[in-house]
């Protein structure tokens, strides 16, 4: 069955080039209205432009298809208010977030300054927060969304000189793994996008060869899985070159250790059946590590929990 998003209404934040044109233009395809979001900055955010957004929404346009375009901040609220509520004013709702935008100050740890590190947070994390904040009581009240953040392989695995990147980048996964406990009985589901892309943002660092077989056309079709009717909840799908994966975080069974063992020493002793992975699972929500452990102190202790 082709998916498509007909009478649906979605906002993509850093669409004017790279990997957020790739999502706008092939969710207008499908039917989708979209608000092309492009602030039209350089890579590490300084300037801005309207017309990368302006030569999309033309794309977009030309295809037949609905767009407008806006220059929002992601890491000003106002602003992000604005753009939504645009956005509900021309077409009634809104239901699908991509949260794209993004910049690079890329340094080591002990060379970057603080000023770098907070702004890359801004924009990528707080963007997200700021757009989805916006976006959650619309589809609170009408009962759907379909929300995508964009996670990286530099903060599920780090990457030298990224400390600020990654950072932001593990900061919107626990972002998500939230807001799909929240949204779960509105039929708001959040998933996360890990993109590896030959786009301005990585032009450089990549040999010419691989930037070539990584398009962000190639990026795109897992954005659109995950707004689409039937998306998954809660999942970190990598994308790159035609390849997907999923990425998990796991925690080990691990194990209870008596009284007389709960020492440094006592984990040191213990640390292979500690780090064991026969029986590790992905856990669904925080509380369910306090069950865990706490059911291995009772076992442990010979007791029984009311």
């Amino acid at each position: 069955m082709t998916i498509r998003y007909d009478g649906k209404v979605a906002i993509v934040t850093g669409a004017g080039q790279g990997l957020g044109r790739s999502h706008a233009i092939e969710l207008a395809k499908r039917g989708a209205k979209v608000v092309i979001n492009d602030l039209g900055g350089a890579k590490d955010g300084t300037g801005g432009s309207s017309a990368a957004a302006q030569a999309v929404v033309a794309e977009i346009e030309a295809l037949g298809g609905e767009a407008i375009a806006n220059g929002a901040n992601v890491a000003r609220y106002d602003e992000v208010e604005a753009m939504v509520k645009a956005a509900v004013d021309k077409w009634g709702r809104v239901d699908i977030l991509v949260n794209n935008a993004g910049i690079l100050r890329d340094k080591s740890f002990a060379k970057g300054s603080l000023e770098d590190f907070r702004l890359v947070l801004d924009v990528h994390l707080m963007g997200t927060v700021h757009c989805t904040k916006a976006c959650w009581d619309i589809m609170r009240d009408q009962g759907y969304g379909r929300v995508v953040v964009t996670t990286s392989s530099s903060g599920l695995y780090g990457n030298f000189g990224q400390s600020n990147y990654g950072s932001a980048k593990m900061g919107v996964i626990g972002l998500m793994n939230t807001l799909v406990q929240e949204g779960a009985k509105y039929d708001i589901r959040v998933n996360a996008l890990a993109p590896t892309a030959g786009t301005r943002m990585t032009e450089g660092l990549i040999p010419e060869g691989a930037f070539e077989l990584l398009s962000p056309e190639t990026v795109t079709p897992a954005v659109l899985y995950l707004v689409s009717d039937d998306a998954p909840n809660r999942t970190v799908l990598c994308a790159g070159a035609g390849a997907y994966a999923v990425a998990k975080i796991v925690e080990t069974d691990g194990t209870w250790l008596s009284p007389d063992e709960q020492t440094p020493e006592g984990i040191a002793a213990n640390w292979a059946a500690i780090t064991a992975t026969e029986g590790e699972k992905v856990p669904q929500a925080g509380f369910e590590q306090t069950i865990k452990f706490t059911a291995k102190a009772a076992e442990g202790l010979g007791i029984k929990l009311d």
